[in-house]
């Protein structure tokens, strides 16, 4: 990425399930990788390597860990991965740490990541655009169901400088991936790229994760189809209305025909969060959709309905979970 044979250092902040095979995939390459994650996921690597286990191949990568933001102090690279509710703080948190020409990469879920990212710490991240199917059934064993390609691009109005042999970061970004097998193409609208997976994932995030299903059988049920074609329609709408030059395409029959084909076994991150008691993305999902509609005079009552059913799934899951012991004050 320099023009030398010095060797790349990349950090993935928020080392789970997407962030981890990416990263995984870039240190089997040979790339100098530190992968940012929770205290079990750490423990579990630096003991046993991260397992790769993936739709062609299974292997255990040797690969650096830490709980510690501060590990992305000597990278080149950012891979910043953590859930969009953590957004702001994790930007916050690493912005002390960014060398001054690091490029900060969001492989996030959403279409605002970038603005927050910029107005919590002012770092100029790079979008992108993440398709995967990937979970982490234990600490160290990311397990790949289908998908893994990227799409790049530089947001709108981004005047950054490029190195000195003329390549954009996104030029970068994407030579680093290609050589470590990772498919990973350039946009010249990332925006349009973004809000393309966006719409998918509106439809069938909240849908699979309320009804604990795949993609894939959400998709083939006729009642849910029309749900889901409807959720399609209204994020168009918004995202039309809010400027974004999407294509003169069916997106209804393109989604769900993308839904049908994702796998019989894939499903959402959201529909993984719930199942584990977390808390989900919906805020920056359908939520995102029914704000901006607001704003736009708009209504999206398909997106509005489903919002706000994964918002009472979580509070029923968090007046579930066991009170934690009482510490005595002094």
């Amino acid at each position: 990425m320099t023009g030398t044979d010095s060797p790349v250092r990349v950090a993935v902040l928020g080392a789970g399930a997407v962030g981890s095979y990416f990263g995984g995939m870039l240190a089997r390459s040979g790339v100098q990788v530190v992968l940012i994650a929770r205290p079990a996921q750490v423990e579990a690597i630096r003991a046993n390597g991260l397992f790769l286990d993936t739709v062609s191949f299974q292997e255990r990568v040797a690969v650096e860990a830490s709980t510690e933001t501060s590990a992305a102090r000597d990278a080149q690279v950012v891979l910043f991965c953590v859930k969009t509710t953590d957004t702001e703080g994790a930007a916050r948190s690493l912005a002390p740490y960014i060398a001054k020409d690091a490029i900060v990469v969001s492989l996030q879920n959403g279409v605002d990541n970038i603005a927050r990212i910029r107005q919590a710490s002012g770092i100029d991240a790079l979008p992108s655009v993440v398709y995967i199917a990937a979970a982490l059934p234990e600490p160290g064993h990311v397990k790949h169901s289908g998908g893994g390609r990227l799409v790049v691009g530089e947001p709108a109005g981004y005047g950054g400088p490029s190195e000195s042999s003329g390549l954009s970061r996104a030029e970068r970004v994407s030579s680093l991936f290609a050589a470590a097998e990772v498919p990973c193409s350039v946009s010249q609208d990332i925006e349009a790229e973004l809000w393309r997976k966006f719409i998918m994932n509106c439809a069938g995030n909240a849908v699979t994760a309320i009804t604990q299903t795949s993609y894939a059988r959400a998709a083939r049920n006729a009642p849910i189809r029309d749900v889901l074609g409807q959720v399609i329609a209204e994020t168009v709408g918004v995202a039309r209305a809010s400027g974004v030059r999407l294509p003169e395409v069916d997106f209804i029959s393109q989604g769900l025909k993308f839904l049908e084909g994702v796998g019989s076994e894939a499903t959402s991150s959201t529909a993984q969060d719930l199942a584990r008691g977390k808390r989900t993305e919906i805020d920056s999902l359908n939520g995102y959709v029914v704000r901006r509609g607001k704003e736009l005079g708009i209504a999206t009552p398909a997106n509005l309905t489903l919002f706000a059913l994964v918002k009472l799934l979580e509070e029923k899951l968090v007046d579930q979970r066991p009170a934690s012991p009482q510490k005595a004050s002094t």
